[in-house]
């Protein structure tokens, strides 16, 4: 038993030691990267960021990317003690920074309100839900509604939208999640701004509609 205890314990300090190595590897290569170079990586890494937190936000990940989280806070960190930036450097790294911030704020207000089960999304799934509840009639039509002034930055609303329109499909047994919310996203914001001008509206009414076992998605102009 001894001899196993002393084996156990010299092979976790030599998975350690590798460990060690290889974080002083990854440093070496960083501190000889170029500024351009860590500024590039770090835009890069904050896009993919936004991918993995919007997957994750559509439930298909268990847990927030934070290992990924963690490595742009690293290169944010090393790049404010770096004092020989450029004016360029400078404002291109300020830049990121910012839309950082700003992505990180809006990812802690979703996570804490997927935890306490507030947000957009949750009350469209309880809409859907109480729509379904209360339905007593096959041919009886049900809805979840959803105003969009500026739906290219009113991302919580578009969410909702996009999460009941999922949860409508999934319970009527139609395919789900045909286009990412991504794309989603995309779509909803070119068809509003579209609807606006040919209406004349100041904001877009989207409805989902749950109606004999199949969902309607329709918009109209909302004065």
């Amino acid at each position: 038993m001894p001899r196993e205890n002393t084996f156990a314990r010299r092979a976790r300090q030599g998975e350690q030691e590798r460990h060690e190595e290889d974080r002083k590897k990854v440093v070496v290569r960083d501190a000889q990267a170029t500024v351009d170079d860590q500024l590039a990586r770090l835009e890069d890494d904050v896009r993919k960021l936004k991918v993995e937190y919007d997957i994750f936000f559509n439930g298909a990940a268990k847990r927030p990317p934070f290992d990924t989280k963690s490595r742009v806070e690293t290169v944010i960190k090393r790049l404010a003690d770096e004092r020989n930036l450029t004016f360029a450097q400078r404002y291109r790294y300020n830049s990121l920074v910012a839309r950082y911030i700003s992505l990180r704020d809006f990812w802690r207000r979703n996570v804490q309100e997927r935890e306490e089960g507030r947000g957009a999304r949750a009350a469209a799934l309880a809409k859907l839900a109480a729509a379904e509840g209360e339905k007593k009639k096959p041919e009886k039509s049900h809805q979840a509604t959803f105003v969009c002034a500026d739906a290219l930055s009113d991302v919580p609303t578009v969410k909702g939208l996009y999460d009941a329109l999922v949860e409508a499909k999934r319970s009527c047994g139609e395919p789900a999640e045909e286009i990412s919310f991504a794309q989603f996203h995309r779509m909803i914001a070119s068809r509003t701004e579209a609807l606006k001008e040919r209406l004349g509206c100041d904001s877009v009414r989207y409805s989902v509609y749950l109606e004999d076992g199949r969902v309607s998605f329709k918009a109209k102009a909302e004065k």
